[in-house]
């Protein structure tokens, strides 16, 4: 059997999801495609973080302010799909005051707000930090449910015509007078796509996916491990107040917080080893901001992997920490019907897919404007309606497993 959308978005997460979403708003016939349930990627295998900026402030000023932005529409928009916690960046005794005062200038620059509070006033509204604590910097961070966010793009994206395909690898594609001419399905889809575009949106994948098609992009994939541990009453995001590190992260959940994390290269996105010192570390390391994380009962771990872009880690060396991302129109390589997004973040999937939209528009001759910032995503304020569309399209990942259906 044949299809021919307008679009073909190969990747469901969350970047994929929001493409599929702004170009069915845009009026745009688009079909979505994934080889699992959505979310079953990066996405949802996340620590759950929703940036305010400050975590890139000092390493990439515009990347931080874009974050701060997408932050304050996702908590217009989003509902019930964030919880606004805040965060704290904190100082301990042994780490560089310098740090700590860059941190805070650049934070100022970028114009995310900030407020210092010294050891006594931040031990009073996290009583459990450790004795250690010298001072801390309050931002505006929260907690993003991702499989309650991917699945409420795609019902908003089907809500308006998009065909939302979970279960459907690509096995192949055709190319003809420098175009896609068809894709070729698994799965439980088993058939054949003719699109006029198509966008590839696989994160750690997309090199393979680019492979196919015939051009190039060139990924370097870190894996990340998170461990989720019995801890009940922790409102803030806690942030290690140093340069990027392994275990510098702790966020809180529903009766849990999520520790993280590592970064590790991997040569498979789908294959890699998940090392025991890596838990090992993470914990150790986040106990030193927290220390009954140490001995708490772990509840569950798993592994991420980025979708890091060859080019800019290699510009940037060593442990990059910004996460911009990276828009690649394939036809400077003589494919005119394709690109790729790579990079990014979780909390700006959304601009991510703006812009992926707003080039493919321009390929298609679509004249719409994006409308993604302003509208509510179905099921904002309704829990259980997001969890069932969850469930609809089997994306719960491992993140928010405490939190969904609860």
């Amino acid at each position: 059997m044949d299809s021919r959308p307008d679009v073909l978005v190969i990747g469901g997460g969350a970047t994929g999801a929001g493409i599929a979403r702004d170009l069915a708003l845009r009026g745009v016939d688009a079909t979505l495609v994934d080889r699992d349930g959505l979310s079953a990627g990066t996405s949802g295998r996340s620590h759950g973080l929703l940036h305010s900026g400050a975590r890139y402030a000092e390493a990439d000023g515009p990347e931080a302010r874009e974050c701060l932005k997408e932050n304050q529409i996702l908590r217009r928009i989003a509902g019930a799909c964030v919880r606004e916690t805040r965060g704290l960046f904190v100082q301990l005794a042994g780490d560089d005051p310098a740090y700590f005062a860059a941190k805070r200038d650049a934070c100022d620059d970028a114009g995310i707000p900030t407020e210092i509070v010294d050891a006594d006033a931040v031990r009073e509204a996290v009583p459990g930090l450790a004795a250690d604590v010298e001072r801390a910097m309050w931002v505006p961070d929260g907690v993003v449910s991702p499989s309650r966010l991917v699945a409420a793009n795609a019902a908003d994206a089907r809500d308006h015509g998009a065909q939302i395909r979970t279960h459907a690898p690509v096995e192949s594609m055709t190319r003809e007078d420098g175009r896609i001419e068809s894709v070729t399905l698994d799965g439980d889809a088993d058939e054949t796509v003719r699109p006029r575009y198509v966008v590839n949106a696989t994160g750690p994948h997309a090199g393979r996916i680019a492979d196919m098609a015939g051009v190039t992009v060139s990924m370097r994939p870190t894996r990340g491990v998170m461990v989720s541990v019995a801890y009940d009453g922790l409102e803030p995001v806690l942030n290690r107040c140093r340069e990027p590190a392994d275990g510098d992260i702790v966020v809180p959940h529903e009766g849990e917080v999520v520790l993280g994390t590592t970064s590790v290269t991997v040569d498979d996105p789908d294959d890699y080893e998940r090392a025991d010192w890596e838990v090992e570390r993470t914990v150790e390391e986040c106990a030193a901001m927290l220390p009954a994380v140490a001995d708490a009962d772990r509840v569950r771990t798993w592994w991420g992997v980025r979708p890091l872009y060859e080019p800019d880690e290699a510009a940037r060396g060593g442990r990059g920490i910004s996460r911009g991302f990276h828009l690649l129109d394939h036809d400077a390589e003589g494919l005119a019907n394709c690109c790729s997004i790579v990079g990014g973040k979780l909390t700006t999937y959304r601009k991510m897919a703006e812009a992926t939209a707003d080039l493919v528009c321009d390929r298609l001759g679509v004249d719409a404007d994006c409308a993604t910032a302003d509208r509510d995503l179905p099921g904002a304020s309704e829990p259980d309606r997001l969890d069932a569309f969850v469930r609809e399209f089997d994306g719960q990942g491992p993140t928010d497993a405490d939190i969904v259906g609860r």
